[in-house]
């Protein structure tokens, strides 16, 4: 059974938790949404966001994904540019803890930085030169705010030539939505028109700033937007695979008993994740983003992994390092969003606005599917 036949609809009638699980139903929930729009982890039917149920439930039914080169899982790089300058002051008080701690190439380095505000947050061409060394590309999520967005703190206009630059190399640009994204419809499209502007082309990517996302109207509101992905679908304060799913998937409204025309890449490890939330040591911190690797590598699927520009030094660039090579050496695919949904979609699994959604009948009970329209 090829990956295009994958059954879906068949699991709402086969296993009505797992349906509930995959659509996310927990999330329909308010009273489970945190003031960030997130679901706590653990909250709903999956007790182990370790175990990607629906990935299983798939693989175990004969569904086979494949890969460019016959390679055997992906990794859906990302960046998310929250910051591009460290303001002076901060730049002097991590000067004076190194020297404090007697690492005074450390303390050197960021005194030497005091003369340029570029240093060391707008990094996103050391970031490609890094990734070019391990045959990766990643995708970067870009701010592109109106100055009165509680969540600005930069001007993307001061980002255009790098963004051009590494776009034309072939990596990923992406709208890094804000507040009022999050908020409204014309918020979303604004943003994302500005960001297309400074970058020349169309933007077909999304991840919300901090994660804000409401299910299903987000996904919806993207859909409606012209994005093909969204890679927001994943927790802030733990890692693995909140759907039960290690593969993108197109969602589905439970409201309106459709699939959403988008493809989701569901965010499963986050640096800060393991640095704020588990206070993990960075150690810890790669063995694990190995488990999840491994995971991931014996269902076969995508592992969306979120490293901020904003620790890609000292001992965390180390581990970002460790963790591409652990990849490299396993044969993984390590790209970009845009690629690896331009791949799904190529082997008939991403929707296209030119397919009509697949819908779920109704007849007497939510749980009763009817088989997709043949494209």
């Amino acid at each position: 059974m090829k990956a295009e036949t994958m059954p879906y609809l068949n699991m709402a009638q086969e296993d009505p938790k797992l349906w509930d699980l995959f659509t996310g139903k927990e999330d329909y929930n308010q009273e489970t949404i945190s003031r960030f729009r997130h679901i706590p982890p653990n909250s709903g039917e999956n007790q182990n966001t370790f175990e990607p149920l629906i990935s299983r439930y798939l693989t175990e039914r004969g569904c086979e994904f494949e890969y460019p080169d016959g390679q055997p899982f992906a990794i859906c790089l990302t960046h998310d540019i929250d910051h591009i300058y460290q303001p002076l002051h901060g730049k002097a008080l991590i000067a004076a803890a190194a020297i404090r701690k007697r690492e005074y190439q450390d303390a050197l380095r960021m005194i030497r930085q005091f003369r340029n505000k570029r240093y060391p947050w707008c990094n996103l061409h050391d970031i490609v030169r890094i990734e070019e060394r391990y045959e990766a590309k990643s995708s970067f999520f870009i701010l592109a705010l109106d100055p009165d967005d509680q969540d600005n703190t930069y001007d993307a206009l001061d980002l255009a030539s790098d963004l051009g630059e590494i776009s034309d190399r072939g990596w990923g640009v992406g709208l890094h939505g804000g507040y009022k994204a999050s908020e409204s419809f014309e918020g979303l499209l604004k943003d994302k028109k500005r960001l297309e502007g400074i970058l020349g082309k169309p933007v077909v990517g999304y991840r919300a700033h901090n994660l804000r996302f409401k299910v299903p109207e987000t996904w919806e509101r993207l859909a409606e937007a012209g994005f093909r992905y969204d890679t927001t679908y994943g927790y802030a304060d733990c890692v693995g695979f909140r759907n039960g799913m290690c593969h993108p998937f197109q969602p589905f409204n439970l409201n309106t008993g459709r699939f959403v025309d988008i493809m989701e890449l569901p965010l499963a490890f986050m640096d800060r994740t393991c640095l704020t939330y588990l206070q993990l040591d960075t150690r810890a911190t790669y063995d694990l983003a190995v488990r999840l690797i491994n995971t991931v590598a014996a269902y076969h699927g995508v592992l969306t992994l979120l490293w901020h520009n904003s620790t890609m030094d000292g001992a965390l660039l180390g581990v970002y390092e460790k963790i591409l090579q652990y990849c490299s050496d396993s044969g993984a695919w390590i790209t970009s969003g845009e690629e690896i949904t331009s791949w799904w979609q190529k082997q008939g699994i991403c929707p296209s606005p030119q397919k009509k959604p697949p819908v779920l009948e109704e007849r007497g009970s939510s749980q009763s599917p009817v088989r997709p329209e043949s494209n």
